[in-house]
């Protein structure tokens, strides 16, 4: 679909906004980095003086809990800025996410394969490098939709990469798929996000074995990324040491790496902290092929000394302590940290009906065969729009979200919404702007 107004009285000033996207020259909306419509949206509401409702960007939109902002000033107060950090992190941060995984997942891994990162990208670049040099020139497979970022690190390093989308591969359908993938031979690593980004499904145990079945045929290490630890609602994964926990291929495999965020749960995203979790088999399993490249052959001491001393020689001091206190005052249950983050299933339901109220479609809508959570995101369409042409129109109407395109989605007419940045006195708004929307696409 080609732009055509023939009203151009859009809720943002339409000769403002186009002139701004003429400047941006971004050849595509639909395949721009999240980073690069962040950008474009910052120019637009400088250049017209209109808030926007931001959706693009999956940020925090709670405080850090100040239990982790009192433990770095006390960190810094007592001299850590001048010290460098061990690589492999303070002990009792270790010892705290080693407490965590038991605790909230019901799984035991040494303290020794708990370390802390700048945030999951650097978790997930470390994995990346160390296990595709399990093998030969291997390439990491990812169950999509997910997170755009994760393929630009492979390509930035050099390894290649592939993917599926996983929606009409549900329940028993995933084990095929799965086995066309992985019987090339060719892949090292596997990776998907449980709760998912962007889609909000959420693996359940049978496709949890069957992943980790698949997994072990074809000799490749599983890549959980818990980016949204225990945000699937419609459990209560919120009490410590107490069932249900949240769902893990851990529970079926001895082979994987855990990515565990703090951004969004913990809220801490500014500080770049985040847990990377390695099984304890994994770890100590000898792979002849890293010696080349990490001067090791053991896993853990590859990621260790290897990967994580050439890409930033250990974390930011003081953020590690902050982390560790969140840790023990969620593992020691006095920080409910998923019941603050509810906030975002109450808003996201919202804004869902809001969009649906006025002619958009959920993309993905169910979760094998049950509604789809409400929570951190969703994705939604218009009809008659591709990608392209629904981000363009939204930004006339004051609204930013990005394409399922970049997520690996079959579904590329579809948009994902982030709910967190989108402030309740702003409800209201996009009402109005969702109207003026439907009012020139879809007139009554």
């Amino acid at each position: 679909m080609t732009l055509s107004f023939t009203d151009t009285a859009t809720p943002i000033d339409f000769d403002k906004v186009t002139h701004t996207l003429k400047e941006a020259g971004i050849p595509s909306l639909a395949r721009a980095s999240i980073r690069e419509l962040v950008a474009l949206v910052n120019r637009i509401e400088s250049a017209t003086g209109e808030q926007f409702i931001r959706m693009e960007m999956g940020v925090p939109g709670l405080p850090a809990p100040s239990v982790g902002i009192e433990a770095e000033i006390a960190a810094l107060h007592q001299g850590v800025a001048s010290k460098y950090p061990m690589l492999e992190g303070i002990p009792q941060l270790k010892q705290e996410i080693s407490r965590f995984c038991s605790l909230f997942m019901n799984i035991n891994v040494s303290p020794t394969g708990c370390f802390p990162t700048v945030g999951s990208a650097q978790g997930a670049l470390a994995a990346f490098l160390v296990g595709n040099r399990t093998k030969e020139q291997g390439a990491t497979l990812f169950i999509d939709p997910g997170f755009p970022n994760q393929k630009r690190q492979l390509d930035m390093i050099g390894q290649s990469w592939g993917s599926f989308d996983v929606y009409n591969h549900r329940g028993v359908a995933l084990k095929p798929e799965l086995e066309k993938h992985l019987s090339s031979g060719k892949y090292a690593t596997l990776l998907y996000s449980n709760p998912n980004n962007p889609a909000w499904i959420c693996f359940n145990e049978e496709e949890l074995q069957i992943i980790a079945d698949v997994a072990r045929r074809y000799d490749v290490i599983i890549i959980e990324d818990l980016a949204y630890f225990g945000m699937d609602y419609r459990e209560d994964y919120a009490t410590p040491g107490q069932a249900p926990y949240q769902p893990s291929v851990a529970h079926y495999t001895d082979r994987y790496i855990l990515l565990i965020s703090s951004s969004k749960v913990f809220s801490y995203a500014g500080q770049r902290v985040a847990s990377l979790v390695i099984s304890d088999a994994l770890y100590q399993q000898e792979f002849a092929t890293l010696k080349t490249n990490f001067g090791q052959t053991q896993f853990g001491k590859a990621i260790t000394f290897g990967a994580m001393g050439g890409l930033s020689a250990g974390v930011t001091h003081s953020a590690q302590y902050g982390l560790a206190a969140m840790l023990k005052a969620a593992n020691d249950g006095e920080l409910p940290f998923l019941n603050l983050t509810k906030v975002y299933e109450k808003r996201a339901a919202i804004m869902k009906k809001l969009f649906i109220d006025h002619g958009f479609e959920m993309v993905y809508a169910e979760d094998n065969g049950k509604a789809l959570s409400d929570g951190f995101y969703f994705t939604f369409s218009y009809p008659g729009m591709d990608g392209d042409s629904l981000l363009e129109t939204l930004l006339y109407h004051g609204i930013s979200a990005i394409s399922l395109i970049n997520t690996g989605s079959e579904r590329v007419e579809g948009a994902r919404a982030c709910v967190s940045q989108v402030k309740d006195e702003q409800l209201a708004d996009l009402e109005t702007r969702l109207s003026a929307f439907q009012a020139r696409f879809n007139p009554a």
